[in-house]
């Protein structure tokens, strides 16, 4: 659910959305808009409560035009007050509190564990990432930056809440030991399968939403998600993350990239890298290109030679060295070769063997390896 891509089931959604205002005690939004993204329904938001009038001009259209679209009228008075506290907070707080009178403390914090902690910091870091992103494309001034995460602050995450709603939606626990009885019902660890299944169904459905009074914005979710294999944000033939309407995020390896950034990587040299202002985006050049081309190409020799590998060092402009390891797998491959792996190591390793045995947390001194593989 957090990861889903593809488009957002707007019937489900939509009907999920009616469900959640009715779990909160609220009557159902007279107005549905749909945007293309974040970005998009961030821009919405703004437009629908008056406050949008610096936008950038083509994210300004595109929102405008959802509105109009669904009939929605921009202005304070067409969109009634922000109903998120109602919606999603109290909610959460509520059976959050239910959980843990039922499980106490420790049992709580496993079931956390077991549920959202998995998620947890992948899905918060990817929040974070799209939140900056909305930031730096739409505002222009530091008041414009804090209105505009204002605006976001009325959010619901959609899929991106599925960690925490893994939480409370999860199977049941045996209650704790003599856990406080906080008047619930004596059901253990039993999710109340009525008290947030709207927003469990929006998430399933779609992307980020803003509630208010009398309308909802709901934003589509990503049409394309690559991700290395620690779960970064990763790519390095296009965008990492994309939306339907055009709003993406550029990575590798988790660390941000300018738009343009991947076409640059399919004609590097060693002179381009040195060439390069930007520190970090010198490392993820390098990493893209290669230790070992680089070094044979730059001309470097190596600092230290002995038993265990080949140490290496790379002078960069404005930046420490890097410093790597050159070792050959004592284990031949089928085919009778042997694989050459590059070890980065600290800039102030002397030693091949000090380099390889930091990479074991260990001194060179105690670095005495029985048999290697």
């Amino acid at each position: 659910m957090a990861s889903a891509t593809g488009p957002a089931d707007r019937t489900a959604a939509e009907a999920a959305v009616r469900l959640a205002y009715r779990r909160a005690g609220l009557a159902a939004p007279e107005r549905v808009v749909w945007t293309g993204s974040p970005l998009e329904g961030t821009a919405a938001a703004l437009l629908l409560t008056g406050v949008g009038d610096r936008l950038p001009e083509q994210v300004t259209a595109r929102a405008a035009a959802a509105l109009r679209a669904a009939g929605a009228v921009p202005g304070r008075e067409g969109a009634g007050r922000p109903v998120r506290d109602e919606i999603r907070t109290r909610p959460w707080a509520a059976e959050r509190q239910r959980l843990l009178a039922a499980l106490g403390p420790a049992g709580w914090a496993e079931r956390w564990a077991l549920t959202a902690a998995p998620l947890w910091d992948l899905t918060r870091a990817l929040a974070d990432r799209v939140r900056t992103a909305v930031v730096e494309e739409l505002a222009r001034t530091p008041e414009d930056e804090r209105t505009v995460r204002l605006a976001m602050l009325h959010a619901v995450l959609g899929q991106h809440d599925a960690p925490w709603l893994a939480s409370v939606a999860g199977p049941p626990a045996p209650a704790a030991p003599g856990a406080a009885d906080d008047g619930a019902p004596a059901t253990g660890g039993t999710p109340d399968p009525g008290a947030l299944d709207g927003l469990a169904g929006v998430a399933r459905a779609a992307g980020w939403w803003w509630p208010y009074e009398k309308v909802v914005i709901l934003s589509e979710r990503p049409a394309e998600l690559h991700r290395d294999e620690a779960g970064r944000l990763d790519r390095g033939d296009g965008p990492a993350l994309a939306y339907p309407d055009g709003f993406a995020l550029y990575a590798w390896r988790g660390m941000p990239v300018p738009a343009e950034f991947p076409a640059r990587l399919a004609d590097l040299s060693a002179e381009r890298i040195r060439a390069e202002d930007n520190a970090e985006l010198r490392r993820v050049m390098l990493e893209h290109y290669g230790y070992d081309r680089y070094l044979a190409e730059s001309g470097a020799r190596p600092l230290h030679r002995d038993e265990t590998g080949v140490l290496w060092r790379i002078e960069l402009p404005d930046d420490e060295p890097v410093v790597m390891v050159e070792v050959v797998n004592s284990t031949p491959e089928p085919d009778g070769t042997r694989r050459t792996y590059w070890l980065r190591v600290p800039p102030r390793t002397r030693t091949a063997r000090e380099g390889v045995a930091w990479t074991f947390g260990l001194d060179a001194e105690e670095y005495h390896p029985r048999r290697e593989t």
